[in-house]
């Protein structure tokens, strides 16, 4: 590039400039820009000027391109291809093709859900680029508040004025093994399960002590068999017909959604009613990108819809 004059170019004087060097004409570059050709003329001694050399010699009713002429005709393809480019992103961005999504996700939704909303988000944006990693609540948060994450979905932590967050409470219900009795029972009770074998997560966990506490109201023994970071693992356990899991919507939705025809676990209701919070997090100290707003919205939309769904297979798989 032309460096060490301060100049004042214009797009319309590139442009015009390059269609002269083209066309070899004053007359076919106006006709080409959509201008008068003394218009064209003009703008061309103007450039000239803030160039200070001359683009051409003009002899007679031609003109012929200057050595500088050449040289700044190199320079001006590599802007305007530089501008058509940039034109181009900006233009994907805004039709949400273009963008990059960093997305932090807790255990119990990163391995089905979470993949299975990016697929369907995913499907017309080919050059969207994804960050998706795997982190407990807490570390959401913190990734989140300091703005190095777009989105993380995570279990309801506290309110933070760092973080905007959208909650959401979902029913938990009972996983049972497809041949055990209780798998055709309309609502399993804690009095369905005194003294059985359970999977449940660790005791400092909040979906724990919420279980237990209602064991205790009901006046039913709670026995921990099998203790577990995230519910997905009990699943095969269940299947097997070794426990009983009162587990979160997500990992029951996940299941469902992506069970085979040797899955042995059946999802029935749970009463008293149980609920586990999820939320969506953003940051709230920076505006969200297009890319993310609209994944935000996507989410939103999937998490609402898991309701109607759990319903239908419920009463689907009770009848």
């Amino acid at each position: 590039m032309v460096y060490g004059l301060e100049m004042n170019l214009s797009f319309q004087q590139l442009v015009t400039f390059r269609e002269v060097m083209r066309s070899g004409s004053i007359s076919q570059a106006a006709r080409t820009v959509g201008r008068t050709q003394p218009a064209v003329s003009a703008m061309i001694a103007n450039l000239e000027e803030e160039l200070d050399f001359a683009l051409f010699v003009r002899e007679r009713s031609r003109l012929t391109p200057t050595p500088e002429a050449y040289y700044f005709l190199e320079e001006c393809e590599d802007i305007l291809s530089r501008l058509d480019q940039t034109k181009r992103t900006l233009s994907g961005i805004s039709r949400l093709e273009d963008g990059k999504l960093r997305i932090a996700c807790y255990p119990a939704a990163s391995g089905f859900f979470m993949p299975s909303v990016l697929t369907g988000f995913l499907a017309d944006k080919p050059k969207v680029d994804v960050t998706l990693k795997m982190r407990s609540t807490r570390v959401i948060e913190d990734l989140i508040a300091s703005q190095q994450f777009d989105i993380g979905f995570a279990e309801t932590p506290e309110p933070r004025e760092s973080v905007n967050q959208i909650d959401f409470n979902l029913e938990c219900v009972c996983a049972v093994a497809k041949s055990d009795p209780l798998a055709d029972t309309e609502v399993i009770t804690p009095q369905d399960l005194d003294s059985a074998n359970l999977a449940v997560l660790f005791p400092e966990h909040i979906s724990y002590q919420k279980t237990a506490q209602v064991f205790r109201d009901a006046g039913c023994r709670f026995h921990r068999k099998f203790e577990l970071q995230t519910f997905l693992p009990g699943l095969p356990l269940v299947g097997a017909g070794l426990c009983y899991m009162i587990c979160d919507t997500i990992t029951a939705y996940s299941h469902l959604c992506h069970m085979n025809s040797s899955a042995n676990v059946s999802f029935r209701p749970f009463a008293p009613t149980l609920r586990t919070g999820v939320s969506i997090l953003s940051p709230a100290h920076s505006p969200q990108s297009i890319i993310a707003d609209a994944f935000r919205r996507k989410l939103v939309g999937r998490i609402n819809g898991i309701r109607s769904e759990m319903t239908k297979w419920l009463t689907i798989s009770n009848l």
